[in-house]
Formats: C-alpha cells, structure tokens, sequence
C-alpha cells in the first residue's frame, strides 16, 4: 500500500450541502489550521497534508496548494510515479504565475498517471468538483511534482 492507495480510498468524500458540514472534511481541514468554520472552503492541501500525516511523511501543514513545492524531493513530470508524488498545478483564470511564487493560486493532488496522449496529468486529490475524486489537468499547467518518500 501506498499513499495513493489511501488517498484512492477517500475517493467519493465530498463537501456536505449548505449549513451542514462533512465531518471527514472538516477533519482534514483543522489538522493543522483552526480558521476553517465550514467544509466550503478550498482544501485540496488538506487532503494531501491528511494523507502525508497518516503516512508519517513531511507535510506542508498549511492550506495552500503551493505550500507543497518545498516540501519533498523535486521530480520531473516525465519521472513521476503513482505511490508517494504529488503533482501542484496552476489553478484560476487567467496569467498566473510561476512555481516561483508560492502564495498564488494552485491546486495539489496525488499522480495518478498521464492520459494516452500524455496531454493530460491523472491526479487523485480533495476539493476536485467539491469532492475526491480522479481528474484530469493539462500537462501545461503543472507547476511541479514532489516525491514524498
């Protein structure tokens, strides 16, 4: 088993309708921050720091999708395998910016593999249309991948 094993495992976890909250999410959410009052907020590095903490592996502990690319060791898209990486993405319309800059807009999830065109990066990750679920993302916005052993 590995982390990607686990994280497929929250697959179907979703964000609770209007003024209820899912207790599962809210968990993820107040591992390492008290602020969140409510599951509608974003927490895809919720999900990667909950996973990374049953683990026992390094974690950001903060709510930011580009918290991870200090956190494990840099791999290139092309090396990146389905078990300990995680893959952070551009997220939001319009120009963003580069990995260099960490307190931008971004998305995080685990490596789930390529599309066959290896146009598209596969990912595992929360707070994908509301929920865990495995998504697609275009290659072009990956801002980097992380190995976490």
């Amino acid at each position: 088993m590995t982390p990607f094993d686990q994280a497929q495992r929250f697959i179907g976890v979703k964000e609770a309708p209007g003024l209820a909250d899912n207790p599962i999410v809210m968990a993820m959410l107040r591992l390492d921050q008290t602020w969140p009052g409510h599951d509608e907020v974003p927490w895809c590095s919720a999900f990667v720091n909950w996973i990374a903490w049953l683990w026992r592996l390094p974690r950001s502990k903060s709510l930011s999708a580009r918290s991870w690319l200090g956190i494990g060791k840099p791999i290139d898209l092309g090396e990146a395998e389905i078990g300990f990486d995680v893959v952070v993405f551009k997220r939001g319309g319009g120009n963003q910016p580069g990995p260099e800059v960490l307190d931008a807009q971004g998305h995080v999830a685990f490596f789930a593999g390529f599309n066959a065109q290896r146009d598209r990066v596969l990912a595992v990750g929360g707070n994908q249309g509301d929920a865990v679920t495995l998504s697609s993302f275009p290659v072009s916005d990956v801002l980097g991948v992380r190995r976490l052993s």
